[in-house]
């Protein structure tokens, strides 16, 4: 007998919209495998419910007959049901300190979890993700915060016709404004007061790899990070041209040993014996964008201390940070918190080292939503389906009364089984040491 899935209603935060499967992958599901779906209903949800219906689901209030539940972001603990194996993004497999009460309820009720971040392939790539829209998303918001943050200070650019992401109808929108930015650039050059102008990208994986994508719809020139002290300096690339540069981990940490050459195995391993060199860029940068990968384990790349030693020379060229990766106290350490959509910006004085609401005020503007995927919410929403339909047929299928050793599932899957029947998984028990601090 099939296991009918459910699809849940995101509800942590009031703009998110996006499905983990769409009408359309929900309506081949049915059709190739008579897969059996219930839908929660949703009024802002990007797809209708009358999409699913015409799809072959059944759309109703709660998901009580789903054996499966799939969503997107956390689940408030009273809505775990006793037996249910669930999908989403859990946030636990680093101990995160504000989930450990979530991951505790689920093992009270026997539930399963499985972490799309944890389902990978055999050499530990994720499979399932929404990174490259989180990219998109991402650099579209960070070109908008530059331009709202000159024109607070009195300078008009370009930049300042552009909107934020999910006040475009659709990607290609928001596309063809950027590239009508880029043309006048590239047609009357940048104004001398923002020239020369460099954006620097850290991390060059999905996330980075979307934020590319955007930026290259304005006239760049990419410069390596070894080149751009000279480049800026000598002023030789021209005025309708915009400095791109992409730091990889050779670029930003050291050994703390002097003399050492970088290994990135090494780093991997023990990054306990390794530093950030990231701040002597610093004042090379006028546009920031973090894509790149940090938990606690790995130095911060931009801390307070190098933002307040920068910025007490007067000179400060770095006007706004897109911080897509968006690690609270993280890799960008002055980024506290996450930002709401209808709220993403903030300006950090590195002197008082207090973040202001807004685009108003001294220091640096920080765009730090942690759904940038949202803002492109149906783009992302298939992009993700299209990738996530391949599993529903084994989930379905799946007989979770059996023993961990007898499930039949994909191993890509097994690998993101955190919680099995109510237990830590062995690849997960060291999540243990975390319940334990925070019981």
């Amino acid at each position: 007998m099939l296991n009918t899935i459910g699809i849940r209603h995101e509800d942590k935060y009031l703009l998110e919209r996006r499905a983990p499967l769409t009408p359309h992958h929900v309506a081949r599901l049915v059709s190739e495998h008579h897969l059996p779906f219930i839908v929660q209903v949703s009024e802002k949800r990007i797809f209708s419910n009358e999409a699913y219906i015409k799809a072959g689901a059944i759309v109703d209030q709660d998901l009580k007959a789903a054996k499966i539940i799939i969503g997107i972001k956390e689940i408030p603990n009273y809505l775990f049901e006793k037996d249910k194996a669930y999908l989403f993004f859990s946030h636990v497999s680093k101990g995160q300190v504000h989930n450990m009460s979530m991951l505790t309820r689920m093992m009270e009720l026997g539930c399963s979890l499985i972490d799309y971040e944890k389902v990978t392939d055999d050499q530990g790539k994720r499979l399932i993700f929404f990174g490259r829209y989180a990219g998109l998303a991402g650099m579209i918001n960070t070109l908008w915060t530059y331009g709202r943050r000159l024109k607070e200070v009195g300078l008009t650019t370009p930049f300042a016709r552009l909107r934020q992401a999910h006040e475009y109808a659709s990607i290609e929108e928001a596309r063809n404004a950027i590239s009508e930015v880029g043309k006048e650039i590239a047609q009357h050059g940048l104004p001398e007061s923002i020239y020369p102008l460099v954006i620097a990208f850290m991390g060059y994986g999905n996330v980075s790899q979307g934020a590319q994508e955007i930026c290259s719809l304005l006239p760049t020139e990419e410069v390596p990070v070894s080149a751009l002290k000279s480049t800026i300096e000598s002023k030789l690339i021209p005025s309708n041209i915009i400095i791109k540069t992409v730091f990889r981990e050779e670029d930003m940490i050291e050994s703390f040993m002097p003399g050492d050459e970088f290994d990135i195995q090494d780093y991997y391993r023990h990054p306990e014996n390794y530093r950030s060199k990231f701040d002597q860029y610093l004042p090379f940068i006028n546009i920031l964008v973090n894509g790149a990968y940090w938990d606690a384990r790995y130095p911060r790349h931009v801390t307070k201390d190098a933002l307040e030693t920068y910025c007490s020379n007067g000179q400060q060229r770095l006007k706004v940070i897109g911080d897509i990766s968006c690690d609270p106290d993280g890799s960008i350490e002055c980024t506290h918190a996450g930002m709401a959509i209808d709220r993403p910006v903030f300006i950090y004085n590195p002197v008082s080292r207090k973040p202001t609401m807004g685009f108003v005020g001294k220091g640096i503007a920080v765009m730090a939503v942690d759904i940038l995927p949202s803002e492109l919410p149906r783009e992302s929403s298939n992009g993700f389906a299209d990738i996530l339909v391949n599993y529903m047929r084994p989930l379905a299928e799946a007989d979770f009364s059996l023993p961990l050793s007898q499930l039949n599932l994909p191993s890509a899957i097994r690998r993101g089984l955190i919680l099995y029947n109510g237990k830590l998984t062995p690849d997960f028990e060291y999540l243990k040491e975390y319940m334990a601090i925070n019981a």
